[in-house]
């Protein structure tokens, strides 16, 4: 099967219709994987465990969550908006983990993949909300994977930015000059990291080949946060 073996492996997306959603898909069912591609919201507080029931057996979870980021100054940004954010981004994670930990700890066996953000790695103007929400979610991410190490249940993260993907980087954006320029400036990569490099990484953790990550942040970003 390539790169890595996914071959009988059921794998649940969430939010499969946006953000990296269809590449996820497609790579993971290319690998040989069973894909759920889940698109219901997750919003509603019984949502995830919902999801996670629908599906039954889950060997992979990938928690794709993605929203638009807000452009607000801190000053201005309101309790609205910062409620709004982490219930997109923060509250639907740690619902999902604790309805699919269950089947994965009794079994012994079982991945949960993130997909999050570098805005939580590098400080960015007027993006405290979003910024907040995504750092959030890695130091979840850090510290249940610790937890649950020692019953071979594997939880990390792809924490990215500057990636091709349809939530943050549509065409009409990456047509704009200034934004080339931009990649140019920032991103010693030079260019958007693509969809396929991303969700092929994706794979690969959740994969059996990538038993020994634990508790781990991925930065996939062009060596945007550490120029």
């Amino acid at each position: 099967m390539g790169f890595c073996d996914l071959t009988g492996k059921r794998v649940l997306i969430t939010d499969a219709g946006q953000f990296m959603g269809p590449a996820l898909c497609a790579t993971f069912a290319e690998q040989g994987a069973s894909v759920i591609a889940a698109e219901q919201p997750l919003l509603d507080p019984g949502a995830p465990a919902a999801v996670v029931a629908a599906a039954g057996r889950i060997d992979v979870l990938i928690a794709n969550l993605a929203l638009p980021a807000p452009s607000t100054a801190a000053v201005d940004a309101s309790d609205g908006e910062w409620r709004t954010v982490f219930a997109h981004l923060v509250d639907p994670l740690p619902r999902l983990v604790r309805a699919v930990l269950p089947q994965m700890i009794e079994r012994r066996s079982g991945k949960i993949l993130l997909i999050g953000s570098a805005s939580a790695l590098r400080g960015m103007k007027r993006t405290s909300t979003y910024s907040a929400a995504r750092g959030a979610q890695l130091a979840y991410i850090q510290a249940v994977g610790v937890e649950v190490a020692p019953h071979n249940v594997q939880v990390n993260a792809i924490a990215q930015n500057f990636v091709d993907n349809p939530t943050y980087f549509p065409p009409e954006v990456q047509a704009k000059p200034a934004f080339q320029e931009r990649l140019k400036r920032e991103v010693p990569l030079g260019r958007l990291v693509t969809a396929a490099e991303d969700t092929r990484f994706a794979a690969y953790l959740c994969s059996d080949a990538a038993d020994c990550f634990v508790g781990q942040v991925f930065p996939l970003c062009g060596a945007w946060v550490t120029r």
